[in-house]
């Protein structure tokens, strides 16, 4: 299969059409103060061709959820304890580590936060490819390995590719190295890929290149895209959808548009808020008074009450169910239908 293929089937498919499917996840962290309930029973779809974009604070959860989605949780501590991961079928919780190896990279592939740490300084660029394709192809002889990466290299735009195989990790700047980690992750066009901070370390016009490049390769090959960010910016430039999180759920979900327009919960609002505005003269940035609550010791009630301006003794008693704002549109606050932070 060869990224050249033919784009126009990428628009007709289904985008309804789940191709990763998470039920109720749940990723535990076991340490000695107690029972980080970092993934706390999040559930989404992704279907093919679309890009969902999960967004928080730091400390969310994100990064744990990326992780437990291609089973890559911090060991012994983290574990997963429930839920479903249903790709193609089958269900990435109840494989064996060697059934999850042939998976991971060739089925779902994940894009880490800091590609500096994702590549080995005392390998070549060339070795660390090689390697990323013989995983799932052992009997691949070296020419054919070679023009594999090659391939690889140029479906990321990198230039002179047959040069760059030689250089190593130092010998590039930030932006080469994290083209240099997606060609690794779409080397055998995964369906899905979990791109997880994908712009952090970049500088605001190598972040812009980076996201039409993630948007060009979803249009050549129809893979669902997972963008995990703590910022909108990004959301609205490469997401259909939006899930935003907070202490290891999430609180609201829906289109981009409908989210950024009119937000149905508080937290989604206060996030929106936070934004620098090109357009608005201020002297200082609004904030989110407060902390996010610790993850070993959770309260009863909606999470984010005791930082909530709208908050009801109710919310802090129990925790709210999904309400259903549209039918691709929802959200968990025990108020979303009053909507009183919605105005802008």
């Amino acid at each position: 299969m060869s990224f050249d293929q033919p784009v126009g089937t990428v628009n007709d498919v289904a985008r309804s059409a789940p191709v990763l499917e998470v039920e109720d996840l749940r990723t535990y962290l076991y340490t000695r103060w107690g029972t980080t309930k970092a993934v706390d029973g999040v559930s989404f779809t992704v279907g093919s061709g679309e890009t969902l974009g999960i967004v928080g604070e730091s400390g969310s959860g994100k990064s744990m959820l990326a992780l437990s989605l291609v089973r890559l949780t911090p060991e012994p501590a983290g574990k997963i304890v429930g839920g479903r991961v249903i790709l193609n079928g089958r269900n990435l919780l109840d494989l064996t580590d060697k059934q999850m190896r042939a998976v991971r990279g060739k089925e779902i592939s994940m894009i880490l936060q800091d590609p500096q740490q994702s590549l080995n300084p005392v390998f070549s660029i060339g070795d660390q490819l090689a390697e990323a394709i013989r995983v799932h192809e052992r009997d691949l002889d070296d020419r054919a390995t070679h023009e594999r990466s090659i391939d690889a290299l140029k479906s990321v735009h990198v230039p002179a590719p047959e040069r760059r195989l030689k250089n190593f990790p130092h010998q590039m700047s930030g932006g080469m190295k994290q083209r240099i980690v997606g060609a690794m992750a779409m080397a055998y066009h995964p369906q899905v890929l979990v791109a997880d901070e994908p712009t952090t370390a970049l500088d605001v016009t190598i972040q812009a290149q980076y996201l039409r490049l993630l948007k060009d390769l979803q249009r050549r090959t129809g893979v669902a895209i997972i963008v995990i960010t703590h910022d909108f910016g990004v959301i609205a430039e490469t997401c259909d959808r939006v899930a935003v999180m907070y202490a290891g759920r999430f609180v609201e979900e829906g289109p981009v548009e409908e989210i950024f327009d009119q937000p149905r919960h508080p937290y989604t609002r206060a996030l929106l808020d936070s934004r620098p505005k090109v357009d608005v003269r201020s002297t200082r940035l609004q904030s989110i008074e407060g902390q996010p609550p610790s993850l070993i010791d959770l309260p009863t009630g909606c999470r984010f009450a005791p930082r909530c301006f709208y908050s009801i003794d109710r919310c802090v008693a129990e925790y709210p169910p999904w309400f259903e704002i549209t039918h691709a549109h929802t959200a968990g606050c025990w108020r979303s239908e009053e909507v009183p932070w919605a105005s802008r």
